[in-house]
């Protein structure tokens, strides 16, 4: 009987621990933000980090490195057609996104043919498709990365931060 009494136990601990894990909320929860610019359905697909009391940019996305411009894994954009990004040619498909911060005021963006990777610890430059700068300016705080499709534009809001890719 007391061994029956501590395999209950155990298990109401065990399950215990697993509920709690359940309802805990993703730091970085599983984002997805659609729109349609002219005649292309876009879709992106990413991680949203918070900023949480850290520098984000120039610390903790360091300025002159690649940042896969989410969390966990790389952001994804999709194309139903061929647009223009930043006025360079872009064909339809899924691309992996990443972006390097600068201290200047236009930051590259980088689509890559390998959309299924994992952070960029494993990213092949030479499958880079478009490289292109993109606008940055200041907003006011966000504590949640956020992707936005307005007009003919995709903005990445983040911190004190504004990237805008133009698309046509």
């Amino acid at each position: 009987m007391k061994k029956l009494k501590s395999v209950l136990i155990g298990l109401l601990i065990i399950s215990g621990f697993s509920a709690n894990a359940q309802g805990k909320a993703a730091k970085s929860p599983a984002m997805e933000t659609k729109a349609v610019i002219g005649n292309v359905e876009v879709r992106i697909t990413d991680c949203s980090p918070s900023v949480r009391d850290r520098e984000i940019f120039g610390g903790l996305e360091t300025f002159g490195k690649v940042w896969r411009a989410g969390a966990n894994e790389a952001t994804t954009m999709s194309f139903s057609n061929a647009v223009t990004i930043n006025g360079s040619e872009l064909a339809a498909g899924t691309y992996s996104f990443f972006v390097t911060p600068s201290k200047e005021d236009n930051w590259e963006v980088i689509f890559n043919s390998e959309a299924e990777q994992w952070g960029v610890y494993k990213l092949d430059r030479k499958k880079d498709v478009l490289v292109s700068e993109a606008s940055v300016t200041a907003i006011d705080k966000k504590e949640k990365l956020k992707y936005s499709i307005e007009g003919n534009f995709i903005h990445l809001d983040w911190d004190t931060k504004r990237v805008s890719i133009r698309v046509n």
